[in-house]
């Protein structure tokens, strides 16, 4: 498909998945998602032409002006839509299908100073809600949803929602999945836990303190 008809397939989706959206004249001229889409589809044109230094002044460009960070190295399909998009980031390793929405505040970014891929892949018809950490080289399977807040770090499969901090699956195929691991109230307290070897690091320090003070009062 050529540039100008994936712009014009970008408009068409804002319609489709925003009802705030009322006119072409206004979703052309206010909508920064849209803008930033467009902008990141001419930087990875020159960033496929190895035209690198002018495919990251373009993305830095609509950095600047949208608050969307889009590295041109990410690969973006078809139908991609970003509602708000304020903060959001999508690394260089990326690969996104189509008919992909995504929130503000999105992060899909790496884990560290790994080489090759290291960013994740969003498969066709994912969803990533508002705030959402997505990292590493990890795969977010189709039709699958990540919870707003949620921050991901394993492979999410098909048709799946997931939620919280690590993520983990509470839907699959449309069924409930049963956690083994909710019980809050069993959870390990880690400052209790610091203070608690605090403790015994003073008292094991204090035995090793007289014993040291009963050896010196011997040799004298």
């Amino acid at each position: 498909m050529g540039l100008f008809k994936m712009f014009k397939e970008d408009v068409e989706v804002v319609f489709d998945q925003d009802p705030a959206a009322r006119a072409y004249f206004e979703v052309i001229l206010t909508y920064s998602g849209l803008h930033a889409i467009w902008a990141h589809r001419v930087a990875h044109a020159c960033y496929k032409r190895k035209f690198f230094f002018l495919a990251r002044v373009i993305s830095q460009i609509s950095r600047f002006l949208t608050g969307i960070e889009i590295h041109p190295g990410a690969k973006i399909g078809r139908r991609f839509f970003i509602d708000h998009g304020m903060g959001v980031v999508i690394g260089e390793t990326c690969e996104i299908g189509d008919n992909v929405t995504i929130f503000q505040g999105v992060t899909l970014g790496g884990t560290g100073k790994e080489k090759g891929k290291r960013h994740p892949t969003l498969h066709d018809n994912s969803l990533v809600a508002t705030g959402a950490k997505v990292l590493g080289s990890i795969t977010i399977g189709e039709n699958s949803k990540v919870g707003a807040g949620s921050v991901v770090l394993k492979d999410v499969p098909d048709n799946s929602t997931v939620v919280g901090i690590p993520g983990h699956v509470v839907i699959q195929d449309g069924k409930k999945v049963q956690q083994k691991d909710l019980e809050h109230h069993k959870l390990p307290d880690p400052v209790y836990d610091r203070l608690n070897q605090l403790e015994k690091d003073i008292a094991r320090l204090q035995e090793e303190l007289k014993e040291a003070k009963g050896v010196n009062q011997n040799e004298y």
